[in-house]
């Protein structure tokens, strides 16, 4: 059973999430809070598995909470509550710099009371139990992700094909839960302004991206800005997909082109990592790095699929560093990464590959 504190100073919301998490099957609620002082001595004294944190109460704040949150319980699961606003955006960006596991924004007022319960249930309860899955026995995990960090994906599920050793002319990167920090280490960590294009699509609403994209835009030797429809790809530039819009990249004469679009969600994402993926492998076939890094479900991998085939590298987090190995776990077991790494390792490993000379790598067929 996983137990669940819930704090928010509003009493509808409490009731609204109490209500939502008591359905849920093996999921039980053992205690509220009001503000973040008592949230933090119903801690000490309940030890749920997970707690939801709202960010504005009275007496202390959820950042100030979730920051004194980490430093007692350092793998204590915490989910923040956050509203579609720029400064919503901004603070729950703050908490996941100060450790917060994920977030969900609140319902907007327009919502009746059967969407508002609908919505956060569909947001809440998935977050539950993956970022509690490691707390909760299970079986023992395949014997793919007990591969050591650095070694390749297990050979034995590994689709045959033949790697290109064409030198990689763009980097596409998908992300979900816990994306923002990893994102963050991977651009910061990399040693120099990279000499292709690199493009991110990271699970989150509008208003959410473009404040990303600032904060990533001054962790590193690269230019982060959330892209645009119909711009030309340039080196030494990220582009991060917009909420709420599917990013593909297009060849156009002898340059490569942004495209956004708002068609259908694909694994309930828009932005999804698989339509960005896809697009990559036909412009950039056997020419680009495609990095999954944590994140709940299973998008990219399809896209990785896509990618793989044209004999590009595919490059998965490793599960001891990530919040939830949904994602990368996906492209991992499916046999599509040529390498699982953990995320310290990832922004050197991309530099590494885009500055070996042309026709070092050796093709290589996975058996």
């Amino acid at each position: 059973m996983i137990s669940v504190l819930v704090a928010d100073d509003s009493a509808l919301v409490r009731r609204l999430v109490t209500g939502v998490l008591s359905e849920a099957p093996g999921i039980q609620v053992v205690g509220t809070a009001v503000n973040g002082e008592q949230a933090l001595a119903k801690v000490d004294e309940l030890r749920p598995d997970i707690v939801t944190l709202d960010i504005e109460m009275p007496v202390m704040d959820g950042l100030t909470a979730m920051r004194e949150l980490r430093r007692r319980h350092p793998r204590l699961p915490v989910i923040m509550f956050s509203t579609l606003t720029k400064d919503g955006a901004a603070a729950t960006l703050d908490a996941l710099e100060a450790g917060a596991s994920d977030y969900i924004t609140k319902p907007t007022n327009s919502l009746s009371l059967a969407e508002s319960l609908g919505e956060v249930r569909d947001q809440l309860i998935p977050r539950v139990r993956a970022l509690t899955a490691r707390r909760m026995p299970s079986r023992p995990p395949a014997a793919a992700s007990q591969a050591p960090a650095s070694a390749p994906a297990a050979a034995a599920n590994k689709p045959k094909r033949t790697r290109s050793n064409l030198t990689p002319q763009i980097v596409a990167i998908g992300s979900s839960t816990g994306g923002p920090d990893a994102l963050a280490k991977v651009l910061g960590s990399l040693p120099e302004r990279p000499n292709v294009p690199v493009v991110i699509v990271q699970h989150m609403p509008p208003v959410f991206t473009n404040m990303l994209a600032n904060r990533l835009d001054r962790l590193g030797p690269a230019s982060v800005v959330e892209a645009e429809d119909g711009q030309l790809l340039a080196p030494g530039v990220v582009y991060i997909a917009p909420g709420g819009r599917h990013l593909e990249v297009q060849r156009r004469g002898a340059g490569t082109y942004t495209f956004l679009h708002d068609r259908e969600p694909e694994n309930y994402s828009r932005p999804s990592v698989d339509v960005l993926f896809r697009s990559v492998a036909v412009a950039y076939p056997g020419s680009a790095v495609a990095v999954v890094l944590t994140g709940m479900g299973h998008d990219g991998r399809q896209g990785c699929e896509r990618i793989g085939a044209t004999g590009s590298l595919v490059v998965a987090q490793d599960q001891p560093t990530s919040v939830v190995w949904g994602m990368p776990g996906a492209v991992t077991e499916a046999g599509l990464a040529d390498t699982v790494l953990p995320l310290p390792a990832i922004g050197q490993y991309i530099s590494s590959k885009l500055t070996e000379p042309r026709g070092v790598r050796v093709t290589e067929v996975a058996s």
